[in-house]
């Protein structure tokens, strides 16, 4: 707790950073109150107002949170931390990864040449083959293409584009419950987040109308297997999310499609319906390799253009050899026979799981992607139960804001004989939850 910790510094800036130093070496953990400001001010010898500014810039960072009355705490997922998932035990069969299955992975290319001799690749940053293959790719799925880039991965290229728009303090309307690193991401970047109630259809259109007019300034969701509720926009619901969208043009829309091939259901984009300011981002890593840290965007030619003279500053391009395997993916049979048959087979498993919990009286949704969500009343209970019968789950607490508890299960690698079992297993152990904990 922050008792035991001493908090020291003379400036507003030494404060923030014992405090910084204090989270990075463990002193103080994810919900430590921080002293009153009066207090600390009175040990430290200092006036209110410096360690009131420190505050201030501890909470701009997204390394502490105020609850009001409840003073300021150190956040759940302070930027200067990792907030990987524990380890799997020994011994336990693992659906908490979010991982694809191996063996729908294809083999990565053993030689990939690039074209040889000299090349700048600042000028050409973009392989012209891949940039055609790609373009060709997001019109099959109805998305304009007539501007695209390329990034290292999804995370990367939502990073550039948000820290292009967007400044520490303001506000991004995200899925609840979402997907933790962008969680994780926009914390770290000093940006707020407005939790925004998803369903089976994704992202509910009232929900994104409050976070609107509550002052968000971008809007990122997965239009499809959406990870962790494994939601899908309907054509209802696309058409519903681009008039509430229509009705703040300075906004700009991210939409993740991430698991575009594997999804198991059809795009529903709302990239072509009008906006002014958005960007589709997909990758390949969940289902060519997952090393495969490259990622393609389609946006208008303003968003483009600011996300490319960003790059340009930075890393200057995406390895020309990493596009020239993507490209050798893409247009391999074998590989895309793989992909078909991930999909196929990520369908079948998150259906049987869902079907066996439901034949249990247990509610699950899982309508497209890898994973399923089921609500829990006891996250803790219910992945302590879990890993006691030899299965390891994701408590929900690292994808939600506002959303009610529950648990993600991968299941890209539960063959469909084991849902059954996996099914009987949770039954059982919200059954000794509730005679545990009351019903």
């Amino acid at each position: 707790m922050a008792t035991q910790y001493s908090i020291s510094g003379t400036t507003a800036k030494g404060i923030a950073a014992s405090v910084e130093r204090a989270v990075a070496d463990g002193g103080l953990e994810p919900g430590d109150a921080l002293p009153p400001v009066r207090r600390l001010a009175d040990e430290l010898t200092v006036s209110p107002g410096t360690v009131a500014t420190a505050y201030k810039e501890l909470r701009r960072r997204g390394l502490v949170v105020t609850r009001g009355r409840g003073g300021t705490v150190v956040a759940a997922a302070p930027a200067v931390a990792s907030r990987r998932p524990p380890k799997v035990p020994d011994g336990l069969i693992d659906l908490a990864g979010g991982h694809p299955d191996p063996a729908f992975l294809p083999d990565l290319p053993r030689l990939v040449t690039p074209s040889t001799g000299p090349r700048s690749h600042r000028s050409t940053p973009r392989l012209p083959e891949l940039e055609r293959r790609v373009r060709a790719w997001f019109d099959a799925d109805g998305v304009p293409s007539g501007a695209v880039t390329f990034a290292h991965g999804a995370l990367d290229c939502i990073a550039r584009l948000l820290t292009t728009e967007l400044r520490p303090g303001d506000a991004v309307a995200m899925e609840d419950p979402g997907y933790h690193h962008l969680l994780d991401l926009l914390q770290a970047m000093g940006l707020r987040t407005i939790a925004v109630a998803v369903d089976d259809e994704g992202m509910r259109p009232q929900a994104l109308r409050e976070a609107l007019r509550a002052g968000a300034r971008a809007v990122v969701y997965s239009p499809r297997a959406q990870n962790p509720y494994g939601g899908c926009f309907s054509g209802r619901r696309r058409d519903e999310l681009v008039e509430v969208l229509r009705q703040t043009p300075e906004v700009l829309v991210i939409e993740n499609d991430h698991a575009a091939e594997i999804a198991g259901s059809a795009l529903n984009t709302l990239t072509d319906g009008g906006l002014s300011r958005w960007a589709q981002v997909r990758t390949v890593t969940k289902y060519l390799g997952t090393d495969l840290r490259w990622a393609a965007a389609a946006c208008d030619p303003v968003t483009l253009a600011r996300h490319d003279g960003r790059l340009l500053l930075t890393s200057g391009w995406v390895s020309h050899l990493l596009q020239a395997a993507v490209l050798t993916l893409l247009d391999d049979p074998s590989a895309q026979l793989l992909v078909r048959r991930a999909e196929d087979a990520y369908r079948e498993r998150r259906g049987e799981v869902v079907k066996e919990l439901g034949q249990r009286g247990i509610a699950a949704h899982a309508a497209s992607g890898m994973n399923v969500w089921v609500p829990v009343r006891d996250e803790s209970a219910v992945v302590n139960g879990l890993r006691t019968r030899g299965w390891w789950v994701a408590a929900g607490a690292r994808f939600r804001m506002a959303a009610p508890p529950g648990v993600r299960i991968t299941v890209a690698g539960l063959e469909p004989a084991a849902a059954a079992r996996l099914a009987s297993d949770f039954a059982d152990v919200l059954g000794e939850s509730e005679a545990t904990y009351g019903g």
